[in-house]
């Protein structure tokens, strides 16, 4: 699977983001309309009275094939969650799906924990006006921490297929003890489950669907899923547990695998392959991570982030020998 780089398409340093916010583009993922593509991402606004920072969406406009950005929202598509609800300190990422007349947006909320320093649950909100803001559908998640999922349960990617909604989202199990003078380090896999109308979900079970490749404390983040050749396949990204924010032999690279089913998958990171790229543009050479992939006028297109999580932008490559 052949991937050919469009390089980096969006630069924080060249756009004014929303809200105050300062850097990062994370997690970028596509709305299709028929005269351009909409990406969301997430973006960090410095909290007033703390040096902390809340996870804020926007948006951006672009022309139909991505080589043109067209506008950037000029505010977050959605208010901070309540104070003391799972998302009072930021959604990173909002995830959308087209239902019916509406837009679907799942979200990861994050809450500040004292022992830990964050824990996320699954929320929705729902765009009335066609992408441009969301409301929540309640303060409340729809999937969370539960009896075998009990930490870190984020990163939602829905999709309809068979009538029924299908979710694959990342679960934490125990967080790894920290070491002297280091925090606590979260470990979190992918899982699966699915729905009726895209609101009421079953509780996840526990399940890990995608193999380890760096042991039993890898971490596998942002799922997803896609058609091609009678055959499904996903893309995600993954990391050694700790020390990877500043060591690049540990921090995100992406996955993929394959499935027949949706529900079993092999995974075959060796058949996933980005080429090129512009000479001198290294965005992207210490880490790739927090891929989305969608579908567009005959073509599959791949969008991810680079080094330091996204801090300086995303960007994007087309899938080769689609005839």
């Amino acid at each position: 699977m052949r991937w050919r780089k469009l390089g980096r398409i969006f630069d924080c340093a060249q756009v004014r983001l929303p809200d105050g916010c300062a850097s990062f583009a994370q997690s970028p993922q596509a709305l299709v309309f028929e005269s351009h593509t909409r990406i969301y991402f997430s973006t960090r606004q410095t909290e007033a009275a703390t040096p902390k920072v809340l996870s804020r969406v926007a948006y951006a406009d672009f022309s139909q094939g991505l080589d043109r950005l067209l506008r950037v929202s000029e505010h977050s598509v959605l208010l901070p969650g309540k104070r003391g609800t799972f998302d009072e300190h930021g959604v990173f990422p909002l995830s959308p799906l087209r239902v019916g007349r509406q837009v679907y947006g799942y979200t990861s909320g994050a809450s500040r924990r004292q022992s830990v320093p964050v824990e996320s649950a699954i929320g929705l909100v729902i765009s009335n006006d066609d992408g441009q803001s969301f409301q929540r559908y309640a303060d409340g998640p729809i999937l969370g921490p539960s009896l075998h999922e009990p930490c870190i349960v984020a990163d939602a990617f829905v999709r309809q297929f068979g009538g029924r909604f299908h979710m694959w989202h990342i679960f934490g199990s125990p967080w790894l003890e920290p070491g002297p003078a280091q925090a606590p380090e979260r470990v979190y896999k992918i899982g699966h489950t699915t729905s009726g109308d895209g609101i009421s979900w079953r509780p996840g079970g526990g399940q890990r669907i995608i193999a380890d490749v760096l042991g039993e404390d890898e971490c596998q983040a942002l799922p997803t899923v896609f058609a091609r050749g009678g055959r499904w396949f996903m893309i995600f990204c993954y990391r050694h547990a700790s020390d990877f924010r500043s060591n690049p032999a540990r921090a995100y690279r992406l996955g993929l695998a394959e499935s027949d089913d949706l529900v079993s998958w092999r995974r075959i990171d060796d058949q996933l392959e980005l080429l090129g790229g512009r000479d001198g543009d290294d965005w992207d050479a210490r880490m790739q991570c927090y891929p989305h992939v969608f579908e567009r006028d005959g073509k599959v297109y791949l969008l991810y982030n680079g080094n330091a999580f996204g801090r300086d932008g995303f960007g994007a490559a087309v899938l080769e020998g689609q005839g």
